[in-house]
């Protein structure tokens, strides 16, 4: 399989993905913990280090940069602190012809901020708002849109509930991205998948999965999983489905009844954060690259096995997927 994955990474740094949806901020602050706080049975945490990383659609732009494809990306932000902050960063990882960040000063930046003692996560808090956006502001994203649209390859849409990605605009893109005849991964939230009919793949995770169905599928096995998904492609009207299963690797469902499992590759899983936005960029990558669904889904599981060998939001280079192999 190793030569197979040398040569998608080298075609996919021809590859030009435009990503959408909701874009935030992802702070770390890194400690140790040695003892309680005597004023609640919480963990003391001694602070030694503050990092700074795009997330949401900022990671996937970044998980594409450091793969060696080319990003552009329409991303929205608050007028607040944070907005300059996350445009400088993006700016790493973007295109030169990427717009600047939509300000919306109705809402903040979006801001996850997490505390980790050692490699464990203590607590997260997020700074947010899930409302629409308002009529004025959604026109402005569209249109920016609709002028890279032709300039890329492929769409990579990340949707975390933020209200970017509305129903009515789904329903645009994925016209006029069919229209142009540009492949859509998208990033699922939320249990209503029928907004999602038109895109090319859709990437659930177990627990996305079965609030989707509605079904229990904790103890799901990979044929378990391959039969709820298809039950969901049927009934929303999904063109391919790939299901990540974390450390049991991912099972791609694609039309016409091909079902594909391919195993994970992680030695060592420190943390999780971002992995679905590592997957989504190779996938997407691939597809800009004119490659199959197969060759992204390998690129993404050994891509997503670098990742949650590290702490942190991260990404993975063609280095170290070499390396993996």
């Amino acid at each position: 399989m190793a030569p197979n994955v040398l040569e998608t990474l080298a075609k996919i740094a021809s590859a030009r993905v435009l990503c959408l949806g909701d874009l935030m901020l992802d702070r770390y602050i890194y400690g140790q913990a040695s003892r309680l706080s005597p004023e609640a049975p919480v963990p003391v945490v001694a602070v030694r280090r503050k990092t700074l990383m795009p997330g949401g659609l900022g990671n996937v732009a970044m998980n594409l940069h450091s793969l060696g494809a080319r990003a552009l990306a329409v991303g929205l932000v608050g007028s607040d602190q944070w907005a300059p902050v996350l445009s400088g960063l993006m700016s790493v990882a973007l295109d030169p012809g990427s717009p600047p960040l939509i300000e919306e000063p109705s809402r903040p930046t979006t801001v996850k901020t997490r505390v980790i003692a050692g490699i464990q996560q203590v607590v997260r808090f997020d700074e947010e708002s899930d409302s629409p956006l308002p009529e004025e502001t959604a026109l402005r994203y569209r249109e920016a849109v609709e002028a890279l649209l032709p300039l890329c390859g492929a769409v990579a849409a990340s949707d975390y509930g933020k209200g970017v990605l509305s129903p009515p605009f789904l329903s645009w893109l994925m016209e006029r991205a069919g229209r142009l005849g540009l492949p859509v991964v998208v990033d699922p939230k939320g249990a209503d998948y029928g907004r999602y009919r038109g895109a090319t793949l859709v990437t659930p995770n177990r627990q996305e999965l079965a609030l989707a169905t509605g079904e229990d599928l904790g103890r799901a096995d990979g044929e378990g999983l391959a039969s709820a998904g298809r039950r969901l492609m049927e009934a929303r009207g999904l063109k391919n489905l790939l299901i990540t299963r974390s450390e049991d690797g991912m099972t791609l469902l694609a039309t016409g009844g091909a079902t594909m499992h391919f195993p994970a590759r992680a030695r060592e899983v420190f943390d999780v954060s971002g992995a679905g936005d590592t997957v989504v960029a190779a996938l997407a990558a691939a597809l800009a690259a004119g490659l199959g669904l197969a060759a992204g889904a390998e690129l993404a599981t050994l891509a997503a096995a670098v990742v949650v060998g590290k702490v942190g939001t991260a990404t993975a280079t063609p280095a170290e997927i070499r390396a993996s192999l």
